[in-house]
């Protein structure tokens, strides 16, 4: 079985007023030296019997498709496979 775990951030120069809300939640608390705080998204996805390559490859069209605003967001995948046990991306 492979998997891949998708990161997905708003890009640089974003404006991510969820973060500034718990950035400012997290001063109120009196949690110190937190300079900024920066939301995203983690997605799972298993896949059947296919190779690290194609869990990548498959992995990397649903970010370009769906999962991620190419526009606004970037994306990081890790692939994981279960019989190779190393990380590919």
């Amino acid at each position: 079985m492979t998997s891949a775990r998708i990161f997905v951030t708003l890009k640089d120069g974003i404006l991510d007023p969820q973060g500034k809300a718990v950035q400012h939640a997290i001063d109120n608390l009196g949690i110190a030296d937190v300079n900024e705080v920066r939301i995203g998204k983690l997605i799972n996805l298993t896949f059947g019997e296919v190779s690290a390559a194609e869990a990548l490859k498959l992995s990397r069209e649903a970010c370009e498709k769906l999962l991620a605003n190419p526009v606004i967001e970037d994306y990081k995948i890790e692939v994981v496979a279960e019989d190779e046990k190393k990380h590919v991306g």
